[in-house]
């Protein structure tokens, strides 16, 4: 069972996990001194211009400014002086000009935040894209036939020409009216902001995305997630008024932890979420991986330990590959790691194994929201990948560089740095007018030098003729130094000279920092909130039935009507069943293949293809089951086909014709049969008995002329392969 749980009993941390069971795999923090930029609308000024970068530099608010390059600017505010094609963007945007804008990814280190024109906006099914026509389509999550399904909806919709929109995954499933519902707000809400944006002057804030608690439920609330947990009242009420307006059907799902043990404790995840922000990760076999961060890429090795439960070498390194492929998706969904990956896996010699590996890996990140691009394993047993950076990564938000290090992870040691800096005096010492080198060092570098190296600070004063000072400095730590030269003119007397542990007592560091909470940033005031929601419209009619009630099969409900029980009434939608499928007519057995071997081909994609000739009764109602050593992709011989045919044709000949009143609609002794969705109904007497076998008696066939009229639905419910 996979539940939600949301954690806000601390103010500085709002934590969203996602378990399945007791096994963590999403989560999601938020710090309250971490202001959320991305996805929010800004309206801001070009402050520079460069060309040689193709770019220009925003001014939208911020400390630093945004980038914005060439590729990311609409047409639209492109000075028409610069004419259609490649142009150079020195000639289309001048410097001053305002612009809306909106945060494409977050600031990281040294670098602004990345821009652009091209303004999305999420809503709960779709997502807008106001200034951008020829963007739009299907999420890519959405597959099969559901992604036919979402075509068709999405021509149905009514949006304006200079629009795009997309379908999201939440999307499946949903009536045209709800998708229309979701456009009609999206599409009032722009208006909303393009009005704030020409009546405020650059730089300010015009939208800013929803609250942290919002983008959770509207991201990751799936069908599959049973439970949503919050253990805060006022966070559980904003979740409660957020889904009353936008998912009322999913209101069940929420519910208020009251316990006395934590919530997280209770389904024992604070393990889980302490690896995330450790360096090398267990695996169960007993290997490890080790995850270590650079400027230019993430780097994740693969170590087998203590791992030997496979038979042979090639087992081992398999078995151990297969786990990390599973760990490594998941700790990049945890850590939200973004960028360029390389993973160094076991080396392994068959390529079936490593393929294995690479499927695996795959499989493992359907389930990840981030776009992401795999290759495959390198002769040099390394794989390449790129995942998209949804959010600010765990590490940026929680961590700081090491003050001792400097981030590098390691330090020098106490020999190498002694002798580091026993050159560096020697080198100030070689300089003209040096009279004196003073330099202050850790304890145990000074040690070592005063004594280990003794000899060689005696031989270099002797052979420049100037005086080495060593100050043992215990506020310095072992990366630390200071060297001072002091040159002959600026040299004190012997009675001015200071001593030398008068020097340690004063050393050039810094105030130690006092741990407090910092203050939330100020933010700007977006102009335009929330707009008034108006409820989405209530689920199909069908649908609540489908859901509610349970009905019969249409040869049961055959055979109540037939012995004079009450006519069931058909339902005004079609539910389709993706479950039956119609089979393609290629693979059909002989005998149904027969009847459609030159009038129903497998259509051409985009046109549309005429009615095939009907099938009869027999097979149209229920196709025959197959015997043994038969099957549908099994092909028959046409000798049997052909003499089945002949059967069937004489029977149906000395049996009385039957047809149908004109019109196509049938009478009070017929009843309708239908076959297959687009073919057309049956008419048969209401008297004839129909006994619960997979064909119809042999009597009972189609009238000669039937027009063709569209098929009804059957009653919510219904099967019809029942």
């Amino acid at each position: 069972m996979k539940r939600m749980l949301i954690n806000a009993t601390q103010p500085e941390e709002l934590r969203v996990a996602l378990v399945d069971g007791q096994r963590l795999f999403d989560l999601d923090i938020e710090t309250s001194t971490r202001e959320q930029k991305k996805s929010n609308i800004y309206k801001g000024r070009i402050g520079r211009v460069e060309s040689s970068l193709e770019a220009a530099f925003v001014d939208y608010g911020a400390e630093r400014h945004g980038f914005l390059p060439l590729r990311e600017i609409s047409r639209d505010y492109f000075n028409p002086a610069a004419g259609s094609g490649r142009v150079n963007i020195k000639d289309a945007l001048r410097e001053g000009q305002e612009i809306l804008v909106q945060v494409e990814k977050e600031e990281r280190g040294t670098k602004g935040a990345a821009l652009t024109t091209f303004i999305s906006l999420a809503g709960r099914y779709l997502v807008l894209m106001p200034n951008n026509p020829r963007a739009g389509g299907v999420s890519r999550r959405i597959e099969g036939d559901d992604r036919s399904d979402m075509r068709e909806a999405l021509n149905a919709l009514q949006i304006p020409e200079d629009m795009g929109i997309i379908v999201r995954t939440a999307g499946v499933g949903r009536s045209v009216e709800e998708l229309q519902w979701d456009a009609d707000y999206l599409v009032q809400l722009w208006r909303a902001i393009v009005t704030a944006a020409t009546e405020r002057p650059a730089p300010c804030l015009i939208y800013q995305e929803s609250s942290f608690i919002i983008r959770a439920l509207r991201d990751n609330l799936r069908k599959d997630v049973s439970e949503v947990m919050i253990d805060d009242a006022n966070v559980y009420q904003q979740a409660v008024e957020f889904m009353q307006h936008v998912m009322p059907h999913n209101l069940s799902k929420l519910k208020l932890y009251q316990d006395h043990v934590p919530l997280f404790s209770r389904y024992q995840i604070e393990s889980q979420i302490e690896s995330a922000f450790q360096r090398e990760v267990r695996l169960p076999s007993g290997g490890s991986m080790v995850i270590d961060h650079t400027e230019a890429m993430v780097s994740i090795d693969i170590n087998s330990g203590r791992a030997t439960q496979g038979s042979d070498i090639e087992e081992t390194a398999l078995n151990t590959n297969l786990e990390a492929a599973d760990e490594v998706a998941r700790q990049l969904r945890l850590r939200d790691i973004g960028g360029l990956i390389v993973i160094d896996f076991i080396d392994m010699t068959p390529s079936r194994n490593k393929r294995e590996v690479e499927n695996r890996l795959r499989e493992a990140l359907k389930v990840d929201r981030a776009r992401v691009q795999i290759e495959q394993i390198s002769r040099f047993g390394l794989l390449e990948m790129s995942r998209q950076r949804l959010h600010t990564s765990l590490g940026e938000t929680s961590q700081v560089s090491c003050p001792r290090c400097n981030g590098h992870g390691s330090i020098r040691s106490v020999e190498s740095a002694a002798l580091s800096i026993l050159r560096i005096i020697e080198e100030e010492a070689i300089k003209e007018s040096t009279a004196r080198v003073v330099a202050q060092v850790p304890v145990d570098v000074a040690t070592y030098l005063l004594n280990e190296k003794r000899q060689a600070l005696s031989n270099i004063e002797k052979r420049h003729t100037i005086g080495i000072v060593l100050v043992p400095n215990p506020a310095m730590l072992t990366p630390k130094y200071e060297i001072q030269r002091v040159r002959g003119e600026e040299a004190p007397a012997a009675e001015e000279a200071q001593p030398s542990y008068q020097i340690a007592a004063t050393p050039p560091e810094k105030p130690v920092e006092k741990f407090v909470t910092p203050a939330r940033p100020v933010s700007m005031e977006p102009v335009v909130k929330t707009l008034p929601v108006t409820p989405p419209p209530p689920p199909a009619p069908a649908a609540v039935k489908a859901a509610a009630e349970y009905q019969p099969g249409l040869l049961k409900r055959l055979w109540s009507v037939l012995l004079g029980g009450k006519k069931p009434e058909p339902a005004a939608v079609h539910r389709k069943e993706p479950a039956q499928r119609r089979p393609h007519p290629e693979r059909r057995p002989e005998r149904e293949r027969g009847h459609l071997r030159h009038a129903h081909r497998a259509p051409e994609h985009g046109k549309r293809q005429p009615h095939p000739e009907p099938r009869p009764p027999a097979e149209a109602a229920r196709p025959a089951p197959a015997k043994a050593g038969e099957g549908p992709g099994r092909r028959r011989g046409r000798r049997g086909g052909r003499r089945r045919r002949q059967q069937q044709e004489g029977a149906s000949v000395s049996a009385p014709p039957v047809s149908a009143p004109p019109g196509g609609e049938p009478s009070a002794g017929f009843v309708q049969v239908e076959t297959h969705p687009g073919q057309e109904q049956l008419s048969i007497p209401r008297e004839t008995r129909i006994e619960e076998s997979p064909r119809l008696p042999d009597y009972v066939h189609r009238p000669a002329e039937t027009p063709q009229t569209s098929v009804e639905a059957l009653p919510a419910g219904g099967d019809k392969s029942d």
